[in-house]
């Protein structure tokens, strides 16, 4: 998921960036990219100034919160919240107070829940140098059908992390890259990038290690760009797989090629349809599918759904990829974009930012977690939508990134 932890991929890209349905959008801003150009402003402001914000329910958003707090305060107090001193954040101390105080609000009281966090946060606007609109996508937990050993129609692998595939959190070694994380393998003492697509599926890597195997290949290839899904098994049962790792090398949108071909239409192209047209081409299916070198590797999950980068599950319809170079996770989120299916209707509702995204880059940008199934896979795959959220931060933080009113 789009989840790595669901995607930690150093994260998880997600589809929906590079196959959703491209609405005539023309106020939405690319992300930033150059660091130059790319500065986090903040605006603190009221409640009574978030468009939606007594209509929510916020119980729902405590309960989100609640697993991030209970991985916050696992940490020391003196750690900082944030992957480096671009984000706003403060440190574990500062949030300690409203994580203990969660744990005694009843969630099923929504104006409780919206009391909670009227007392121990305040809203800032978040801004990009100025800019307060972004772009919004959706990503969701796909199910497939798999099986323990290889046999009959259970031909293709979801494979485990190589015990030789490393992992490089670049924060560690200078400040400013803080968030950003790089992964390969030891060849002669330099760190280089493990074998593509073409040459694990070849088999041209001899100690990967099947976790188990599912019956479609296409269904494996969208489960790598979501980093996490269920798999209902053959014996019976359903367990959850998520992000262990991946390849190192630079993600190919499929969905782009078939743009750029001429295959499929920008306003055409779907998940069902990138689907359709492999399924349809026996050779040339699978050759556009090698043309992405990225391959993530899984691990079975525990507890009540996949993980996201922050190392907790993911709440549907609450939880928020987020780039967390600026944005720091477990942070409240109010975000005000539009439904995926309806441009006309709001879709304001507070989230937390649980998780990273491959794709998911810039300031004002985020992935919005819809959940498992059929009905999330069609919101998710039609989210692409302008907006801007305010981050609540706790009373106690000052952050450097505010502006004066």
């Amino acid at each position: 998921m789009k989840m790595r932890a669901v995607l930690s991929t150093g994260a998880l890209f997600m589809f929906t960036v590079s196959c959703a349905p491209v609405p005539k959008v023309t106020s939405v801003p690319p992300p930033v990219e150059d660091a130059k150009t790319t500065k986090i402003e903040l605006r603190s402001t009221g409640f009574s100034a978030l468009p939606g914000w007594a209509d929510d329910q916020h119980g729902a958003a405590l309960v989100a919160f609640r697993k991030s707090c209970a991985r916050m305060l696992t940490l020391p107090a003196t750690r900082n919240v944030a992957a480096n001193d671009a984000a706003p954040g403060g440190t574990i101390a500062n949030w300690k107070g409203p994580c203990t105080a969660a744990l005694a609000v009843d969630h099923q009281d929504d104006a409780l829940a919206r009391r909670f966090f009227e007392t121990w946060f305040v809203p800032y606007e978040v801004a990009d140098a100025g800019v307060t609109k972004g772009l919004f996508t959706g990503y969701y937990e796909p199910e497939l059908n798999g099986a323990w050993n290889r046999g009959g129609k259970f031909q293709t692998p979801l494979y485990a992390r190589p015990d030789d595939l490393v992992s490089v959190s670049l924060g560690a070694f200078d400040d400013e890259l803080g968030g950003n994380t790089i992964w390969g393998r030891v060849v002669g003492g330099k760190l280089k990038p493990y074998a593509a697509r073409t040459g694990i599926e070849s088999g041209k890597v001899s100690n990967l290690r099947p976790l188990l195997w599912v019956d479609d290949a296409v269904d494996a290839f969208f489960l790598h760009i979501q980093g996490s899904g269920r798999v209902r098994m053959k014996d019976g049962g359903i367990v959850h797989v998520g992000f262990a790792g991946k390849n190192g090398r630079t993600y190919k949108s499929v969905g782009r090629v078939l743009i750029d071909s001429g295959e499929i239409p920008a306003n055409r192209l779907t998940m069902n349809a990138i689907r359709n047209w492999v399924q349809q081409r026996p050779k040339a299916g699978p050759e556009l599918l090698r043309q992405n070198p990225s391959y993530v590797f899984f691990r079975l999950l525990k507890g009540d759904g996949p993980l996201g980068a922050q190392g907790v599950a993911l709440t549907a319809g609450r939880s928020l990829a987020v780039d967390r170079r600026y944005v720091p996770l477990g942070a409240p989120l109010w975000l005000m974009t539009h439904d995926p299916l309806d441009a006309a209707k709001p879709f304001q509702r507070l989230m937390v930012a649980q998780d990273t995204g491959g794709a998911i880059r810039g300031v004002v940008r985020g992935d919005i977690f819809f959940g498992p199934g059929d009905r999330a896979a069609k919101r998710a795959g039609n989210m692409k939508r302008p907006g801007r959220y305010f981050i609540l931060l706790p009373l106690s933080v000052v952050p450097l990134q505010a502006k004066a009113r």
